[in-house]
């Protein structure tokens, strides 16, 4: 008998040839949450019952199946992460989740990593983008429209790390010591250092780097921007941007320019007579200070590029997808002042951590930024809260179920339920849009209504 049984009605969807096989009525696995997740949870089902019922009057229809994990599945049945739990995403292979509390101790580091890693969920998606009338930090909020495809496999998530005074930390740098001496003489304090390793893999990164580069096709969206700190680690983060050129230039060669190409090949449009020579100057400032060999690499760049006429010559490079890349730390920078330069975001799990949240105070928070894992080859996805529990204000009726609305929005979206998706935005956009917001909003806007999380739900199901 299995610990939650799942409902009686309704079909899981498959997968056929690459694409999700979605019924009309799909079972789709949740786990409600820890601390304000019953309350969220109970707010955002009826927003997504009430799009999906209204752009399909009736026709669809979802079969939820309460899965747990967290401290209601270790009170019901004393682990946190059920076997079944697994199993039933892994069954179902859409499904939704509040925000969970990791456990206390050794063992899990995080239930949300654990889920993760088991599907192989190796795209964390954080679409960035502003409501009208939200409070924001920064001058024009609007220019903040923009989708990150983290790493979720990789960097510190798969990293190895031991603690200082330990056996095996001691043995790891007793390894160093005797195999790299150059290397550990970095090491400043060996005596107290922890030591940590992180991967990061040419497949972990080509896999990422296609699901940025298809949805960007398929989304209409302007550039990919791979983001990097390949300037200090240039054989994990730096072959990551490696990779990922190289990935989009053989894959979609015909649908993509890369930053530089379209810098030789708007030089060679504007000046037909400009020699190979004097175009790698122009493509790279310190051109006569660098010695010959990479002189040589620029101008064989410079020549690749100029091959490409024929396909992406006379402008035509305009019109295709821009691939270019930025370091990480400059880009925390230009995400504020030069929001509108970013569209989609590639980076390592670290990396998008950062920029994640940082986007998302732009834009109000992370109460209302959602976020989905995905693995695009099995069709496993998990959309889950992106803030944590705030066990405070559990029971209380309070807190912005925003996060778990629009994550439920993308799940729709990734169903190819856009008519039902569309109405979550729309009605998202009429409750903000009216003032007519949880506490978290209301104290930041001038003539705000504060309303409970359950009436934030009405609000917005009347605003579609």
């Amino acid at each position: 008998m299995p610990l939650f049984p799942a409902p009686t009605e309704g079909a899981a969807i498959t997968m056929n040839a690459g694409k999700l096989v979605v019924p009309d009525q799909p079972i789709l696995p949740f786990i409600e949450g820890d601390g304000t997740g019953p309350d969220i949870w109970r707010s955002s089902v009826r927003v997504l019952d009430a799009a999906v019922a209204k752009a399909y009057g009736g026709k669809k229809k979802i079969a939820w199946y309460e899965v747990y994990a967290g401290e209601k599945s270790f009170r019901k049945f004393g682990t946190w992460l059920p076997d079944e739990t697994v199993e039933a995403y892994r069954t179902y292979l859409v499904g939704i989740k509040g925000p969970l509390t990791t456990p206390v101790g050794k063992g899990i580091r995080s239930l949300n990593v654990a889920l993760r890693q088991l599907l192989d969920l190796y795209v964390c998606l954080r679409p960035v983008r502003w409501f009208k009338g939200v409070p924001s930090p920064v001058r024009d909020p609007s220019k903040v429209d923009m989708v990150i495809f983290r790493e979720n496999t990789e960097d510190i998530y798969a990293g190895i790390e031991f603690e200082t005074g330990t056996e095996n930390n001691q043995k790891l740098l007793d390894f160093l010591k005797a195999t790299y001496p150059k290397e550990f003489g970095k090491i400043r304090f060996p005596e107290t250092s922890g030591v940590g390793i992180k991967p990061i893999s040419r497949q972990g990164t080509e896999r990422l780097m296609s699901a940025a580069i298809e949805y960007a096709l398929a989304q209409g969206r302007k550039s990919v921007n791979i983001v990097h700190k390949g300037n200090i680690m240039k054989f994990t983060e730096g072959a990551f941007r490696d990779w990922s050129y190289a990935l989009s230039q053989s894959k979609f060669r015909g649908q993509v320019v890369t930053e530089r190409e379209s810098w030789i090949l708007g030089n060679a449009e504007k000046n037909p007579s400009l020699s190979v020579e004097d175009n790698a100057k122009e493509v790279e400032p310190g051109y006569d200070m660098m010695p010959a060999e990479l002189q040589a690499e620029v101008k064989k760049e410079v020549e690749a590029a100029l091959a490409l006429r024929p396909t992406h010559g006379d402008g035509k490079w305009k019109k295709l997808l821009r691939i270019k890349d930025s370091i990480a730390d400059i880009t925390l920078q230009q995400v504020l002042t030069r929001p509108a330069e970013f569209d989609v975001i590639a980076t390592m799990n670290l990396n998008g951590d950062y920029l994640s949240d940082a986007l998302a105070a732009q834009v109000g928070g992370i109460g209302i930024a959602p976020g989905g894992n995905i693995n695009y080859a099995t069709g496993h996805a998990i959309f889950e809260a992106t803030h944590g529990t705030a066990p405070k204000y559990a029971n209380l009726d309070k807190v912005n179920p925003g996060s778990v609305i629009l994550s439920g929005e993308m799940m729709l979206r990734h169903l190819g339920w856009t008519e039902a998706a569309d109405l979550v935005i729309k009605g998202i956009d009429g409750a903000i849009g009216a003032k007519t917001v949880t506490y978290d909003f209301a104290r930041l806007m001038e003539g705000a209504k504060e309303v409970k999380c359950s009436e934030f739900g009405s609000a917005v199901i009347s605003h579609m």
